[in-house]
């Protein structure tokens, strides 16, 4: 029998600050026991690789990821530069997340043509196997500090992606959502949805599926107090399976922290979800959790 992976736990920043807010926002992370402070690669949001390399500078234990990049928006050569320029500015403590991007507004802003769903999962797939060869390049300068690359985390919702994930990554995040279309507002999954997309990726994954790390991304954490207010905006979005039972979906943490954890705990049996990633807005109030879970 396969032994269980241990829980990791990630905060997904998203607000820009100035340069004292951040670096108290990252050490309050450290503190309150998160593993990952990731960075979204959206316009408005903080720019990812600064932002790491300053939250390295302001912690000592946590790793730094991109929770992830709109690929499209990269050269995969010159991104390769700036995975190993990072990794070693931070001594090894990068993790990098690649996306196929869904909004369209941020691709039209930055002047980037928005080309159909396959096109973007093959710039994805590109960008991929060249970080992948010239990482492995014992030639390549500038050289990360991980032999073989930062671990790799491949976040995405459809099928191809998901099959690129399978095929190449160290981590696959699972959304729980899809975009609508031309990138419009996230719809939530259901429990079914959820567990055929898990189950997808692991007939994949084959023999690889002892050594990738499944990840899933919380839209919010609840407190039992803020269950009926939450519930009002989250209802026209809730899918159909859960529409009675809101509390099973793993993207919606509703409860006390030692409900979430035996929730969580839970939906690691189930669906192999070990790396959790909360927003930032939820970030202290997920706090007791992880040392629940500890």
């Amino acid at each position: 029998m396969t032994a269980q992976r241990a829980f990791r736990f990630g905060v997904n920043m998203v607000a820009p600050d100035e340069r004292a807010r951040w670096i108290e926002k990252c050490r309050k992370a450290e503190e309150l026991g998160y593993d990952v402070i990731g960075v979204a690669d959206h316009l408005g949001c903080p720019a990812p690789f600064p932002s790491m390399i300053l939250g390295a500078e302001a912690t000592s234990r946590v790793r730094l990821n991109t929770f992830v990049l709109n690929t499209p928006f990269y050269n995969p050569v010159l991104l390769a530069r700036d995975i190993a320029g990072a990794d070693q500015l931070t001594d090894g403590r990068v993790e990098i997340g690649l996306g196929a991007g869904y909004v369209q507004a941020e691709f039209d802003a930055a002047g980037i043509p928005f080309e159909s769903g396959g096109k973007r999962v093959e710039h994805l797939e590109r960008t991929v196997t060249t970080l992948r060869t010239l990482f492995s390049d014992p030639e390549y300068q500038p050289r990360t500090v991980q032999p073989s690359g930062p671990p790799m985390l491949i976040g995405g919702w459809g099928n191809r992606l998901l099959r690129v994930a399978a095929t190449h990554a160290d981590i696959i995040a699972f959304p729980g959502a899809s975009a609508t279309e031309n990138g419009g507002p996230l719809h939530l999954a259901g429990l079914g949805e959820i567990e055929e997309k898990v189950e997808y990726v692991r007939g994949l994954l084959g023999a690889r599926a002892d050594r990738v790390e499944f990840n899933i991304l919380v839209q919010r954490v609840v407190p039992p107090e803020e269950r009926t207010a939450v519930l009002e905006l989250f209802g026209p979005a809730l899918p159909d399976d859960v529409a009675d039972h809101p509390e099973d979906l793993p993207t919606l943490l509703i409860g006390t922290p030692e409900e979430i954890a035996d929730r969580l705990r839970a939906n690691r049996d189930r669906f192999g979800f070990s790396y959790i990633t909360v927003l930032e807005h939820s970030m202290e109030q997920f706090a007791p959790v992880i040392e629940l879970l500890r």
